[in-house]
């Protein structure tokens, strides 16, 4: 191949170390289409540039374009981020996920099997805690080890399916493009500790008050929201993220807390060390347009009424008049 074709692409992404507003997202993704058109977003916190026609026209290092960026979003924003550097996303995102606050990791093409190798296999996308114990109980505990797996091997333990896409990504290829696109509609909350929270009660008290936050927005944005993803970050700046598709689409607070109650115990977090958590709603409908499965429990009957009457008096006397008792000091 030449030409474009044979171009190395130089792939940033940049985590931004902030709470947004879906209006202050959509701001930073036009502000990154004034460096290059190639850019994706990644909600809630994250967005992707593909820099590699850009570097001609502003004659800069990729490195250099992506501290140039990393200061304009600090300048004009007072955000700060870490980025990282590579030849496609997801080594990109990885370097990202490796570097601190302000700082940047560049992965070139022809060091990124060495950055790799030592690296843990839960380094990988899409590399749960599951997928993870079955690969370390075979002694199998960094990324360099599962590239010298025989193939044959590794479909023995994962399936032919799962085996080869890993043994792709241990490999570092990625050929998925930068997309273009709107952010998505979404609704985020968000909590953020001062210090590291290992208890699991605590856990859970958080991730049903961003439940509960997350349903008083839908109902008075009169919207639904079919799919709720939870993101939890650690101490060690790592994060893990777990995603489902609610049953029907839905702004009953007990309903989404159920969903994102689920997504915590799927985590299994147990003695983990947690910094923040992120629940995001999207798949957003009007409510008008959503249909509902009727119940013919009279309990879902009452506690939609009550819920009803507590958004009416949070309408009126502020958002902390009425709280569910688990989340009462």
């Amino acid at each position: 191949m030449s030409g474009a074709g044979a171009r190395q692409r130089h792939i940033a992404h940049l985590h931004l170390h902030a709470a947004l507003t879906e209006a202050q997202y959509a701001d930073i993704i036009e502000l990154m289409s004034d460096v290059t058109p190639h850019v994706q977003a990644v909600p809630p916190d994250a967005v992707q540039l593909d820099l590699t026609s850009a570097l001609r026209y502003f004659d800069l290092s990729p490195y250099d374009m992506v501290q140039t960026t990393m200061m304009r979003l600090k300048a004009l924003y007072g955000i700060d981020s870490s980025a990282g550097l590579a030849g496609n996303r997801m080594l990109a995102a990885m370097a990202a996920d490796a570097s601190a606050p302000g700082d940047t990791t560049w992965v070139p093409v022809e060091r990124a099997a060495d950055w790799l190798y030592p690296r843990p296999v839960t380094a990988l996308p899409g590399i749960g805690r599951a997928t993870a114990s079955t690969l370390n109980r075979y002694g199998l505990h960094t990324i360099g080890q599962i590239t010298e797996l025989p193939a044959g091997t590794l479909q023995r333990l994962l399936g032919v399916g799962h085996a080869r896409l890993l043994a792709e990504r241990a490999h570092g290829r990625d050929p998925r493009p930068v997309v273009p696109a709107e952010p998505a509609t979404c609704l985020n909350a968000d909590l953020v500790l001062d210090r590291d929270c290992l208890d699991p009660a605590r856990h859970h008290r958080a991730v049903l008050g961003l439940a509960e936050q997350i349903g008083m927005r839908l109902r008075g944005e009169s919207q639904v929201a079919g799919r709720l993803t939870l993101t939890v970050r650690y101490a060690d700046r790592s994060s893990t993220t777990r995603t489902r598709a609610l049953p029907e689409p839905t702004d009953h607070s007990p309903a989404l807390a159920t969903a994102a109650l689920g997504l915590l115990t799927s985590l299994g977090l147990q003695r983990a060390r947690v910094r923040s958590y992120t629940l995001r709603a999207d798949g957003l409908l009007p409510a008008g347009s959503a249909h509902r499965q009727l119940s013919l429990d009279p309990a879902d009957a009452r506690a939609r009424v009550v819920e009803a009457a507590a958004d009416r008096a949070r309408r009126r006397f502020g958002a902390e008049a009425v709280r569910p008792a688990a989340l009462m000091d």
